[in-house]
């Protein structure tokens, strides 16, 4: 009788994994405590994401920790799972298409193509109920009322044309009580892209039947050009004119160097240095109207730079805490909408908006130091907290939300809405990236038809030659020295995963436009607000910053590798970035390699070097 193969351990692992979630009796997100299953009665939450009918995949499936008493993938993502016939087919595709660099006007994107009207692309909402309802009818209810939701959605929209979107009710219950408990809404968006994070039915729920006041925060300022930023405040003024709107940024002054290196300059984590702070301040007091006494937020803010001004030291360390509230069950409570706003002379903030938007960042921005890990991997923030920035202000952070749209599948990885580690084809984002940017000139590729030839001759060829996003990738491989671990061939899953991750950092910038952009250019870069916008972002002006580049370039030798010198961010996937967007500051001898970020070159305009 012939021996049976002995089990690797990959294989032993897995094993276990099954034996461990077949004895706990869960298959995807339960219960975040010991007593919620006795109190649902007993039943598995059934959160419609879990049903057999629908074909969802969970994403950033964490290990249960030994006690059970919290469970970690309660709130991660749930997507409809994509064909293997769609992914094939994109596979080929990136193999065969030539890319071709798009139009100014392809750029160029208007909301109502991403949320058009007609479609039903709203959000769930929160079911009628009353204090005569046990709190199991309730979740019953909620579930109907939430199964009912995407069938509508689903009937309304033909299979394939909705980008993915959560499918997780546990995390719509977070923003429903985030949505409840708040007075005034922080809806925080990407500035490279706002038009994909600013779902209109939300907004007109919080103004309409909420009543209550929404800030639109255009986060990332610095990795835009100042002209985009003042266009793109100027679309949203003319589709919401009721909106109140605010630049943010929590990097100052501090852009990428190069390509590859992992954060932006700076000698410290310093929290107080962003710009914007005071311009939510001014919004929250026009809202407000004196009904809240906002001075002591004031002084904090003034205080917090005055100190990092001064003395470069950690704004506010000692000199108060922060009172943080974990309200981890909170949105299973049967609590109705506060109608009295400002209830005790508090203000509170509700933080929401997409992953990937920095909601994380502006509250570490606002407190004056890091109080909510940050992350690149969508889905971080687990469940909301509660934040006292003042004893008149407090913050909640909602768990990032992915609406339905109708945006293009590939714009929306790009934005970091799904997690790059978890893709199954991330060839055509990356030939959706390069269409729309210089990514010759970025990274300084070579074709890998011409890796035989002398190396003078390879570039002269490389920029002639046609590219398909496969090439890309290889070249990209080649050029990083990614390899497979049996064959040592190109790994060209990395090298994509590594460059879509370039992209989502903000090192290899793609910026899109609003409508009527390209004719109103030489109006918006010559707009009387540039000056401020260059001030909210710490830029120097042109003159000034060219003159610096040159006296750099002309004093500054460096013989240490490149690759020495470049991190390579991409190594460390999804994990939590301590301080992300801090890192080393560059020592006087250290040049700044080839791969310079220029995001003007980006956009067609002329190069700033």
């Amino acid at each position: 009788m012939p021996r049976k193969k002995p089990f690797s351990n990959k294989q032993k692992k897995k094993q276990l994994q099954v034996k461990r979630e077949r004895k706990r009796g869960d298959t995807g997100s339960g219960p975040s405590s010991r007593n919620a299953s006795v109190e649902r009665g007993g039943d598995r939450q059934s959160d419609t994401s879990d049903s057999e009918t629908t074909d969802i995949r969970r994403i950033n499936q964490q290990p249960f920790s030994r006690d059970g008493r919290h469970d970690p993938n309660r709130f991660r993502l749930h997507f409809e799972k994509e064909s293997k016939e769609d992914v094939e087919k994109r596979k080929k595709l990136a193999r065969e298409k030539t890319l071709q660099p798009v139009s100014d006007k392809e750029l160029e994107i208007n909301i109502n193509d991403i949320y058009p009207s007609e479609k039903g692309l709203g959000f769930p909402r929160r079911p009628s109920w009353n204090y005569d309802m046990t709190r199991e009818s309730l979740l019953r209810k909620e579930e109907k009322s939430f199964r009912e939701y995407l069938d509508d959605l689903h009937s309304r929209n033909p299979p394939g044309s909705l980008s993915h979107f959560e499918h997780n009710l546990e995390t719509w219950r977070q923003l429903w009580r985030v949505l409840e408990m708040s007075d005034v809404i922080l809806l925080i968006v990407d500035i490279r892209h706002p038009v994909l994070q600013f779902p209109p039915d939300l907004y007109h729920y919080i103004s309409g039947e909420l009543q209550k006041q929404v800030v639109l925060v255009l986060n990332k300022a610095d990795l835009c050009p100042p002209p985009l930023v003042i266009a793109w405040k100027h679309y949203m003024t003319s589709q919401f004119p009721h909106l109140q709107i605010v630049s943010f940024t929590s990097h100052r002054g501090q852009p990428y160097s190069t390509v590859l290196q992992k954060k932006r300059m700076r000698r410290k984590a310093d929290w107080s240095n962003a710009g914007g702070p005071l311009d939510i301040l001014k919004a929250c007091r026009e809202i407000t109207a004196g009904r809240v006494d906002l001075s002591s937020w004031e002084q904090k803010i003034l205080r917090d730079a005055d100190a990092e001004r001064h003395d470069g030291e950690e704004a506010d360390e000692g000199a108060e805490s922060v009172l943080v509230e974990h309200q981890s069950d909170s949105s299973m409570e049967m609590s109705s909408p506060s109608e009295e706003l400002y209830k005790d002379g508090i203000l509170t903030l509700g933080c929401i908006g997409f992953p990937n938007v920095g909601k994380s960042s502006v509250i570490n921005s606002l407190v004056g130091r890091k109080v909510v890990s940050v992350s690149r991997t969508p889905g971080h923030t687990k469940y909301f907290q509660t934040y006292y920035l003042t004893p008149t202000v407090k913050l909640c952070d909602c768990p990032g939300l992915v609406f339905p749209s109708r945006v293009n599948k590939q714009l929306q990885i790009l934005a970091g809405i799904y997690p790059v580690s978890q893709l199954q084809e991330p060839y055509s984002s990356v030939g959706y990236l390069c269409e729309r940017t210089p990514f010759l000139s970025a990274l300084k590729l070579q074709h890998p038809s011409l890796l035989e030839k002398e190396p003078h001759l390879r570039n002269e060829g490389s920029n002639t030659m046609s590219w398909t996003a496969w090439d890309v990738c290889e070249a990209w491989a080649e050029r990083r020295g990614y390899k497979t671990a049996k064959a040592a061939r190109n790994d060209v899953y990395r090298a994509a995963n590594s460059l879509l991750r370039l992209a989502i950092d903000g090192r290899l910038c793609l910026c899109l436009r609003p409508l009527g952009y390209s004719c109103l250019r030489e109006h918006w870069e010559n707009h009387p607000d540039l000056s401020e916008i260059m001030a909210l972002q710490g830029r120097v002006t042109e003159e000034e910053g060219a003159g610096d580049r040159c006296d750099e370039e002309d004093g500054e030798s460096s013989t240490e590798p490149e690759e020495e010198r470049d991190r390579d961010a991409d190594d460390d996937e999804d994990g939590d970035d301590e301080d992300e967007g801090f890192g080393r500051p560059m020592r006087n001898n250290e040049k700044p390699s080839g791969f310079t970020v220029n995001m003007y070159n980006v956009l067609r305009e002329n190069d700033c070097e």
